[in-house]
């Protein structure tokens, strides 16, 4: 079987392809003077797009990589079709259509923390992305997913998939944390796993959001002197909220602070504003970053199983 990817995610698509023993293709995408986007399948891997379910591997970050993912995904559908009529007539017209078997693995979903309406009259952006990429695929995987309730009502099935069990196995090899926090109780979940994998002490802070734009922590009493900590959050993006968790660590006691997230953004200078505060910063590689430590191909391995297993395409 096939793992297809663009220009976004060729390197965690090569990862998915190891960890399920398939193989990877990438497609052609590029861009013209202008800016528009250009995508084509190359006419030796067509047989293998056509011949069984393929998964394609692509972000929704940034906005150009919601473009490149619907022409690749048009692509892909009109191959598998058969539909393949093109001016300089090269090759047959039209094939036999192969049926359903698309799937898309999401690793970074952009809009994701668009999840909620704060004001009359805004768009729930992550919804009516989900909803545009859902009407050209068979199935969606998504890594690590900020709110995972905005897509649990598309047409298609969504494998909502995690990296915390290589998280956690990263850490407790290279940091060896006596204790976890989560930044706020939305990420209480994911930084609990993380805590009950590596068996040590887990608490989180309280995070109150006030509006789109203002958010307020709470520090809470941690029994943090003399341990390592680790602050672990679904992504990164400024750091603030790591950066001001450590320092609190830091005057509870902590001997040391890290960082670890399945995104890591890191805008506006985040991993130089972070190292003055922690004393290791750990992401995976859904979006290409600096600090990508940990694999991101078995969680998504265990989503396109899932679905593979849900929508009958094993046989």
């Amino acid at each position: 079987m096939v793992v297809l990817s663009g220009s976004n995610s060729s390197l965690l698509a090569s990862q998915l392809a190891e960890s399920l023993g398939w193989r990877h293709h990438a497609l052609e995408t590029r861009r013209f003077p202008d800016t528009e986007g250009y995508t084509r399948i190359p006419e030796e891997i067509i047989d293998d797009v056509r011949s069984e379910p393929v998964v394609l591997v692509s972000n929704t970050f940034p906005d150009a990589g919601i473009i490149e993912t619907l022409l690749m995904l048009e692509a892909i559908n009109d191959v598998r079709s058969g539909n393949m009529q093109n001016l300089r007539e090269i090759g047959p017209q039209q094939l036999p259509s192969v049926g359903p078997g698309i799937l898309l693995a999401i690793p970074y979903f952009g809009y994701s923390r668009q999840d909620k309406r704060f004001k009359p009259g805004e768009a729930i952006s992550a919804r009516a992305i989900g909803q545009l990429l859902a009407s050209r695929c068979d199935g969606i995987i998504v890594f690590d997913l900020h709110a995972p309730k905005v897509l649990e009502d598309l047409a298609v099935p969504v494998a909502f998939t995690s990296a915390m069990p290589e998280l956690a196995k990263h850490l407790q090899e290279t940091v060896a944390p006596d204790f976890i926090l989560s930044p706020d109780k939305g990420a209480i979940e994911r930084a609990s796993e993380v805590a009950r994998t590596i068996n040590c002490q887990f608490s989180y802070l309280e995070k109150t959001r006030i509006d789109a734009h203002t958010i307020v922590h709470k520090a809470k009493d941690l029994d943090v002197d003399g341990k390592k900590v680790a602050i672990v959050d679904d992504m990164i993006a400024t750091g603030g909220t790591i950066c001001r968790a450590a320092e609190a660590l830091r005057s509870q006691g902590a001997t040391e602070v890290h960082a670890a997230c399945s995104h890591g953004l890191f805008t506006g200078g985040a991993i130089a504003r972070l190292l003055r505060y922690v004393d290791g910063v750990h992401a995976t590689g859904s979006l290409s970053n600096p600090r990508d430590v940990i694999s991101g191909g078995p969680a998504l391995a265990r989503g396109v199983n899932e679905l593979m297993e849900r929508l009958d395409l094993n046989n």
